[in-house]
């Protein structure tokens, strides 16, 4: 079952992606997945987006760090290769790229990841603290190709204030 996301955001895909069920692409607990048109040697670049509330003082770079810990679990080697903070104090973000190989599909890859963290406090309540992460996943090979993709996706995302109403 998919995973809903702790507040509502709105985005759109560029040319060349589309939606896919999450569950049945093999990629649960997460709240939206787009694939690529075009694979790379038999592996599909993807965007995935989850995230959920974070009561505790771990902040993006801790969560970050969180991720490379768990990818380590699966991977056969995980490297930061880059990270850095964006946005403001009042709106906190953190982009981080990762290298990593892994089994896929019986294939060992090399595979890119390019992780972005949002951070969005309650103004009512600043203990409320939802954290959204989009990541794009590809091969090393292809991530010239769909990297500018994944840039003109996060320009696309914000809070869906539609939803508020």
């Amino acid at each position: 079952m998919p995973t809903t996301l702790p507040v509502p955001i709105e985005f759109s895909l560029p040319e060349g992606w589309q939606p896919a069920p999450a569950d049945e692409a093999g990629a649960p607990g997460v709240a939206f997945l787009a694939l690529h048109s075009q694979p790379d040697a038999g592996f599909t670049a993807n965007i995935t987006i989850d995230g959920g509330f974070r009561p505790d003082e771990a902040t993006l770079a801790d969560m970050a760090d969180e991720a490379v810990e768990r990818l380590h679990e699966v991977a056969e080697s995980v490297v930061v290769a880059s990270r850095r903070e964006l946005g403001s104090e009042a709106a906190p973000g953190l982009a981080q790229r990762l290298t990593l190989s892994a089994v896929t599909d019986g294939a060992r890859r090399d595979l890119v990841q390019s992780q972005v963290y949002l951070a969005m406090v309650d103004g009512n309540s600043p203990h409320k603290r939802a954290v959204v992460r989009l990541i794009l996943t590809s091969t090393t090979r292809q991530e010239d190709s769909v990297v500018g993709d994944f840039q003109e996706f996060l320009r696309t995302v914000r809070p869906d204030t539609r939803a508020e109403a």
